[in-house]
């Protein structure tokens, strides 16, 4: 996905790092945030083609981020992602209520990753099971 821009928010530093070597390998563009407030503001100025979204930020979690993203008529259109080590029954019911386009759950599966994350941005917007 040569040119496809995704943007990765994720306070764990080892996490960011290996998200997004996965992904600049496989030619993606990235950008990333550390906290929910700095997500949305480059969600709306860069408009990526993709939001993987930590649910457990710091302060304003991803849920609430990927709330105010889907309301907002900047940024609604894009796919949207929790990426998230929260996996008991009910999250991923919660996170797709809160917007989310789908699920990943960490630790990534580093096989599979960047066939997920393709997935994703072909679907524009569609939920996709992974």
């Amino acid at each position: 996905m040569q040119g496809k821009r995704v943007l990765v928010v994720d306070d764990n530093d080892l996490n960011l790092e290996l998200v997004t070597d996965l992904l600049e390998v496989a030619g993606f563009s990235v950008h990333s945030a550390t906290t929910a407030e700095e997500g949305i503001q480059l969600a709306r100025t860069t408009q990526p083609d993709l939001i993987l979204m930590d649910v457990g930020l710091p302060g304003m979690d991803g849920l609430e981020a990927a709330r105010i993203l889907k309301n907002d008529p900047r940024t609604r259109g894009i796919p949207l992602v929790a990426l998230t080590a929260h996996a008991m029954r009910g999250d991923r019911e919660r996170a797709l209520a809160a917007g989310c386009d789908g699920y990943i759950t960490k630790p990534i599966d580093t096989r599979t990753f960047v066939r997920d994350v393709h997935r994703f941005v072909s679907a524009q917007g569609q939920e996709v099971r992974v």
